[in-house]
């Protein structure tokens, strides 16, 4: 099911007449590269934390699309609101509209669907840039980057029969599709330059867990794959919101165009 929004235009940009829902788990959290690429898309963001007790709708009528992104909590946790946003995941698998989980949002995802989410075995994590392969269904869908930007403790293992994407060493299942509309990533590709700082300096201690790349490697790693990504995520954005199909593809001056959101 693609987007099916009327749009008008301003200034040369496509808006949207519905937003994307965006939900976040933090009160410093931002959808970083991500809300950037759909503002420029023409796509106004309703940002949502539940975690600060902000509620979640009954339907996904009004919206464009749903992201759900990271956080340090675990899918597994007990508190109300993880609960929610896993069984609110249903409204837009319900109702086809696009839905996008990064990282925990991920993971929720494959919570909603049957699947298991939990550490590696051998207490690896993945904190950094590390490689990824496509499979053949990832291959037939678009093409990936060679290296992908980690920050996590745990993984998901999906039901039998869900789509996989992506894979990884550590963490094997690294995207997944449900259907034709809602993806799961485990990797973020929203992370902006200035999030790069924030989260290698307020999570210096992840960077001492097995596995885990030093600092450095983070901000060399940047400046090697950050390209090859930032153009997957352009392809994959049009993708996701349909834009591609519709032969309306924004200006590549216009995706790569710094917006007024915080990073």
């Amino acid at each position: 099911m693609k987007i099916k929004a009327r749009v008008s235009e301003t200034g040369g940009v496509a808006k949207h007449e519905r937003p994307i829902l965006i939900v976040l788990h933090q009160a410093h959290s931002t959808p970083g590269r991500v809300g950037q690429m759909l503002a420029a898309r023409g796509y106004r963001l309703d940002i949502r934390r539940p975690a600060l007790g902000d509620s979640l709708p009954k339907s996904t009528a009004e919206h464009a699309g749903v992201v759900i992104f990271g956080g340090p909590m675990s899918a597994n946790d007990t508190e109300a609101f993880v609960r929610r946003e896993i069984d609110f995941i249903n409204v837009p698998l319900r109702e086809e509209t696009p839905f996008l989980g990064i990282c925990l949002g991920a993971q929720m995802l494959a919570k909603t669907i049957g699947g298991t989410v939990g550490p590696h075995p051998d207490g690896q994590v993945e904190v950094g840039y590390y490689d990824v392969m496509p499979t053949p269904a990832g291959e037939q869908l678009m093409e990936w980057p060679d290296k992908v930007y980690q920050w996590h403790r745990e993984g998901f293992r999906t039901p039998k029969g869900t789509e996989v994407l992506l894979k990884g060493h550590h963490y094997e299942e690294q995207a997944i599709r449900v259907g034709k509309n809602a993806y799961g990533l485990q990797f973020h590709p929203e992370i902006t330059l200035a999030m790069l700082y924030r989260w290698t300096t307020r999570g210096h201690e992840r960077m001492k867990l097995p596995g885990a790349r030093n600092r450095r490697d983070h901000f060399a790693g940047r400046a090697v794959y950050d390209g090859a990504v930032r153009a997957w995520l352009t392809r994959f954005l049009d993708l996701w919101t349909g834009v591609a199909d519709q032969g309306a593809l924004p200006a590549a001056e216009t995706v790569m165009q710094p917006m007024r959101l915080s990073a």
